[in-house]
């Protein structure tokens, strides 16, 4: 039991003495080498046009990594590609390349990193070069510096322009929300009632006044006669001196 204790001890203290040499085992990178790949990368890319640029994404992946082996720069095709993107950036920002200062470099636990001061036509900034382990490069970063009057000068645009935006937006809800008192109107200008139609056409027709259906058809001549028979009587004389043309209701029921 004793024994097996002991190994078990023993076993433990070799693992925290292999985990102790491998944390205190650094990664040593040969400054000069990267320096020489930043300034391929710089110098090469400083020297190309437009038309050179597009023509790596047109490379096929295989094709792209030949083409970096046979000029001796440790990257990836993909790495190269995203670094003509930052480069790119870097001079829309800064304007043209001008030239490089003296690289500086820090280490980490994922790579180490070179860093200059470069001129450029329009801003000064930093050019900043990303290896991991092996020395790869990863990446490229190009960062511009402003005056502290550029940068409060920036800061109030972008607060300018998020406010101003907030404000449209505001502005438009408030406008749709006031459209939706119109919808009830428009609804009933557009929207046929089909119950309405239906009861105005079974609708039965209003009756006629009997004395009104006595005026028309077949009863205007006995009513003539009778009309003519009291005139005439009224009058002291016979019916046979004059004729009824035309028989009108007064608006009045009243005789005068």
């Amino acid at each position: 039991m004793k024994k097996k204790i002991s190994l078990i001890g023993l076993a433990f203290i070799l693992v925290l003495g292999f985990t102790g040499c491998s944390k205190s085992d650094t990664t040593e990178y040969d400054q000069a080498a990267m320096e020489q790949y930043a300034d391929f990368i710089v110098q090469n890319f400083s020297a190309m046009s437009e038309t050179d640029f597009e023509n790596f994404p047109g490379m096929s992946e295989l094709e792209l990594d030949l083409t970096l082996l046979n000029a001796g720069v440790p990257i990836s095709g993909e790495n190269f590609l995203t670094m003509i993107d930052a480069w790119n950036a870097g001079v829309d920002e800064c304007g043209a390349f001008v030239s490089i200062g003296e690289y500086t470099m820090e280490t980490s636990n994922d790579g180490a990193t070179l860093s200059a001061e470069a001129d450029f036509e329009e801003k000064d900034g930093t050019i900043e070069f990303a290896f991991d382990e092996g020395m790869n490069m990863e990446s490229i970063t190009i960062s511009a510096h402003y005056t502290t009057g550029e940068i409060l000068e920036k800061a109030a645009l972008n607060t300018i322009l998020g406010m101003g935006t907030v404000f449209v937006v505001l502005i438009f809800i408030c406008f749709i929300i006031s459209l939706f008192k119109l919808i009830p109107v428009i609804e009933k200008k557009f929207k046929k009632s089909p119950k309405a139609e239906t009861a105005a056409a079974s609708a039965p027709a209003a009756p006629v006044p009997a004395s009104a259906a006595a005026v028309d058809g077949s009863d205007d001549g006995e009513l003539a006669a009778v009309i003519a028979a009291a005139v005439a009587a009224a009058e002291g004389t016979s019916a046979d001196g004059f004729i009824v043309r035309s028989i009108k209701r007064r608006k009045s029921n009243k005789w005068n």
